[in-house]
Formats: structure tokens, sequence, C-alpha cells
């Protein structure tokens, strides 16, 4: 079977793209896979990236971007700590709707191929979707503040899509080496025993039991770079297409580290057992995960563990 075109073409023009914030956890995977991208941002890069950097002193000087030639724009302004957000009543729609707004008023003025903008699989209602979760699955935005953030998200992408074409991005648990603190279950846990190996100290996790759909951030990235060449407008799920349970993920990072995890049996939120449906995607660009979770879990735990033994722990996002 031929690769679709889409997929075939998904590194070329990559200098076209612009990519806004690029200093958290997938940006800098992105950048440093392709190199050509343009970044944007309030924040330098971090070292050693070298792609093209424009310095957005706040998120309202977006005329500095009218010398800069693009024609695509992947979105990554946000924040995915659930905690903080869930605590405060309005900070998830200043995190993650209010800078999209504003960016996407600003980009109606240009011509747009292709914004790309992550959401979330969390959106997705437990008591009614059927599994694998397809894009047509109910969901349900009033979990918590920071899925009411995402789903709003979505609402302003579809109301400037016809003057910016889009696709919302609803990526399952996605996973990867990083520099930073984060919330997430793969680099909490990461940090977590690579800092407490040396001590002996216990290291545990809330829930063993939950079913997750984990996806490599690299193959993320081609994903998404993939979808930027194609003609698709609206949702598209992006994850692995594999349910694996918390305790099969604890069990992998037990043999890279060495170091026993524990089960503390406390009842979490969100999904007990999830999988996305990745067939649109593949269908629309042919793409498929490159990395296995074991192979993926390595690389991440490799790198995080070298950047611990240079520098210790980092500090947060």
């Amino acid at each position: 079977m031929p690769v679709p075109m889409a997929y075939a073409m998904a590194g070329a023009n990559v200098s076209k793209t612009l990519l806004v914030g690029g200093t958290g956890f997938l940006g800098p995977i992105l950048l440093e896979k392709y190199p050509d991208i343009i970044a944007a941002g309030r924040s330098p890069l971090p070292a050693p990236l070298k792609n093209q950097f424009v310095h957005l002193p706040d998120l309202e000087s977006w005329s500095k971007l009218d010398s800069v030639d693009f024609d695509s724009v992947i979105f990554l302004i946000g924040s995915s700590d659930h905690k903080i957000l869930n605590s405060h009543p309005t900070l998830a729609l200043e995190k993650n709707v209010l800078p999209l707004k504003r960016m996407l008023g600003y980009l109606e003025k240009r011509p747009i191929k292709k914004l790309i903008a992550l959401t979330t699989m969390l959106q997705y209602d437990s008591a009614k979707m059927k599994l694998p979760a397809d894009e047509t699955q109910p969901i349900n935005p009033y979990v918590n503040n920071y899925v009411f953030s995402k789903v709003m998200a979505e609402h302003v992408t579809r109301m400037h899509r016809e003057k910016v074409p889009s696709i919302d991005v609803r990526i399952s648990n996605v996973y990867g080496p990083t520099h930073l603190l984060r919330p997430d279950i793969v680099p909490s846990l990461m940090w977590d025993v690579i800092s407490k190996k040396s001590a002996q100290k216990p290291v545990s996790v809330w829930n063993k039991r939950p079913k997750r759909d984990f996806i490599f951030a690299p193959d993320a990235a081609e994903a998404i770079m993939a979808l930027i060449k194609t003609d698709h407008v609206g949702p598209v799920n992006l994850g692995s297409g594999v349910s694996t349970s918390v305790g099969q993920l604890t069990d992998i990072i037990s043999q890279l580290s060495g170091v026993e995890i524990t089960d503390q049996n406390i009842p979490v939120s969100g999904h007990m057992e999830f999988v996305q449906d990745i067939s649109l995607l593949q269908k629309l660009t042919g793409w498929k995960p490159k990395h296995s979770l074991n192979d993926g879990l390595a690389i991440t735990y490799d790198r995080m563990k070298r950047h611990f033994d240079q520098f210790g722990l980092p500090k947060n996002e």
C-alpha cells in the first residue's frame, strides 16, 4: 500500500512552520526533531536548540510576526497542570483559551494554510464512550476546569476555521524525555525513581489499575508534522492505539531503574480504561508509531537519568 502523499511530504517546507510556545514539554522535542521550524514565545529557547526564534514580550505583541514568513502554525501555549488549574476558578481559561483566541484573531489577517492546536482525550465521556474511542464519541466538558478549557479551545478554533483552517489534536498520554518537573505520570515517576534510587527511598503510585494510551513524544511530533500537510480540519485523535495499565507501565520503569514501585490503591479520577481509535489519523497521513512503550520509556529514562546526573532535579515548568 503506497504511503499517502501527506505523510511522505511531512518533512517538507518545515521552515514555513511557526511553533508558538517552544519551552514547555512537546515544543523542544518538535524543535529538536525539525530544526527549520521557526519558534516564537516569551522565553528564550533552551540550549542546545538553534531554531530561528522570535521574541514575543507578551501575548498581545503578535505584530512582531508580521515580517516572519510562515504559512502554518503549531500552537502550544497553555498549561496541563491539572492540580493548579482545577483549584482556580478562571486560570484554565486564562492559560488554555484566551491566548489561542488572541492569536487566531491575528492569524485571520494572514494567509494561513493550517493551525494545529492540542486538546485532550480526557474530554471523552467515561460513562458513554465506546472503546477504542474515535472522534465521534460523546464528550463531557464539565469534568473539571482543565477539560472544560480544552473543549472551549476547540470551540474557539471552530469559530475561526473559515479563515484559519485548523486541526484540534486530541492527544492521549504523551511522554518522553524532559528537563522539566511535570505532573504527568511518566515524567513525575521518572524523576521519582531517578532521584530516590541513590537515597533508597520508597517510590509509589496512587493506583496501578487505570489503563491509558501512552504515545512517545517524538512519534507524536511526526504525526503533527504529517497532519499539517493534510487538507483536513476538525478534531483528530493522536495516540498509540494501545491500552496499557499503570501497573504495566510501572513494571517497565522498575526494570529500567531497579527501583520497586508500590501501589497505594488510592481512588483516582479520569478514565479507568482508555484507548484511542487512531484510524482517522492513519487514513489522513499513513503515520504509525515507531516506538513501543518499552523502547520509548528506555530512551526517556536514559536521557532523564543523564540530565539528573549532570544537573540534579530540574525546576518547575
